[in-house]
Order: C-alpha cells, then sequence, then structure tokens
C-alpha cells in the first residue's frame, strides 16, 4: 500500500521570504524523496504566493516544482492542486501541462477507508466580512477578464506585491498563533459542519499557517498543516 500525502502554503515566489528560491529546491527534493512511495500527494492550497495564467504566457519561476508535478504524473501519482485565496487564477494550464486535477472547492474523498473532508480553508467559519468580499471580488469572471487584460508584467508585480503586503502587514510577518478552540474559525466550521455529516474522519487544511491536530470526537480528527 503507497502513501498519500498532504502539503499546503509553501507560496512559492513569495517577495516577502528571504531565499525563496532555495524554498523551492526543498520542495522539490522532497517531492522527489517520496515520488516511488506516493499514490497521491494533495496540495491544499497557496502553493504559489501569486498564480496567474495568461493565455499565451506562463509566470516566471517555478520550473523545478512545475516539472516534478510533471514527472509525479507522469509515473501515475495523483496529483490533487487545490486552490487557495493566493492561487486561485488558474485556467487550465496546470491540468493540460502537470497533468495535475485542480480543485476550486473543498471536496469530501474516500482514502484507504477514511473520509476525508479536504480544503485550503480560506472563508471557512471566519467571520472576516471584507476577506469574504475580496473573495467573492477574486472569484468574479469581469475582474479575472481585467486583470488578465493587464500585460503579464504589471499584472504579476501587481499580484505578488500584494501578497508580500498582505504577509508583512501581520506582526512580525507572522501568523497568529493558535487561538483555541471557540476562537479557531477552522475548528468552529469542522464543529458545525459535523453535526450533518457524521462520516468525516479527517478535516485537512492549510491556509492558518499554523500546525495543528486536534481531536474533535473520538472518531474525528482536524490538521492544519502549517506551512
Amino acid at each position: 500500500m503507497k502513501n498519500v500525502y498532504f502539503l499546503s502554503d509553501a507560496h512559492l515566489g513569495s517577495l516577502a521570504i528571504p531565499h525563496a528560491r532555495m524554498q523551492e529546491r526543498r520542495l522539490v527534493r522532497f517531492l522527489d524523496s517520496i515520488k516511488t512511495k506516493a499514490a497521491a500527494v494533495y496540495l491544499l492550497g497557496d502553493m504559489f504566493d501569486f498564480w496567474n495564467e495568461y493565455k499565451y504566457v506562463v509566470p516566471k519561476g517555478y520550473t523545478r516544482f512545475l516539472g516534478k508535478l510533471s514527472e509525479l504524473t507522469d509515473m501515475g501519482v495523483e496529483v490533487h492542486f487545490f486552490t487557495g485565496n493566493h492561487d486561485l487564477w488558474t485556467y487550465g494550464y496546470l491540468e493540460e501541462e502537470c497533468g495535475v486535477t485542480v480543485h476550486y472547492k473543498p471536496q469530501t474523498v474516500e482514502i484507504y477507508d477514511k473520509v476525508f473532508y479536504l480544503a485550503h480553508g480560506d472563508g471557512l467559519g471566519d467571520p472576516d466580512k471584507k476577506f469574504k468580499f475580496l473573495k467573492r471580488m477574486f472569484q468574479n469572471q469581469t475582474c479575472q477578464r481585467l486583470l488578465n487584460a493587464i500585460h503579464p508584467r504589471w499584472g504579476m508585480a501587481l499580484g505578488l506585491n500584494w501578497a508580500k503586503h498582505s504577509r508583512l502587514k501581520r506582526a512580525d510577518g507572522k501568523e497568529e498563533p493558535y487561538m483555541g478552540e471557540k476562537k479557531e474559525f477552522l475548528v468552529r466550521f469542522a464543529k458545525q459542519y459535523m453535526q450533518g455529516h457524521k462520516d468525516i474522519d479527517y478535516f485537512m487544511f492549510g491556509h492558518r499557517h499554523i500546525e495543528l491536530d486536534l481531536m474533535l470526537s473520538k472518531k474525528t480528527r482536524l490538521m492544519i498543516l502549517g506551512d
């Protein structure tokens, strides 16, 4: 029986992370180390700090990562790419060129007789109205067309600098630490969701940039993957 791997929030290409190229190389080395042991790899969002596909242009960089994803899928490894709030602007390139399966919404899947609820986590249980407004705007097809109408030189610079500002506006550039079961919005969401979906064995999220392994009941476990 081969293994199934879950990763999230690499934020490749970030202008706010020192030695971003080394981070990509570490990720690629890890993927290379598991390629013969993996049945599937689930990438739960924000693997890129900003990603926008153009009809005839591929964003600069990420060559090693994209090549490794292509190698994995060529070997028969399932690679599932969940869009996050930083890399939702994908329109077919990753599927056609790299062979990955792209998911734009949370998915419930069965893996080795266990039921998993998989999502990036952005917007789930989060009361932040400003964030929800931005997410709706980012998903709006008219806004997406307007972004793609901007020359990639400026469109990519705009996106990468927006992502940099989003990270650096936090204290020390770090995510708020774990807030406890009553305040952590992904925990609140999972507890509410499981009331109507008692078959769930695992909730797997990214987004929060914290590592969390929490038993919600005797049956159900929640994990936030960190970065």
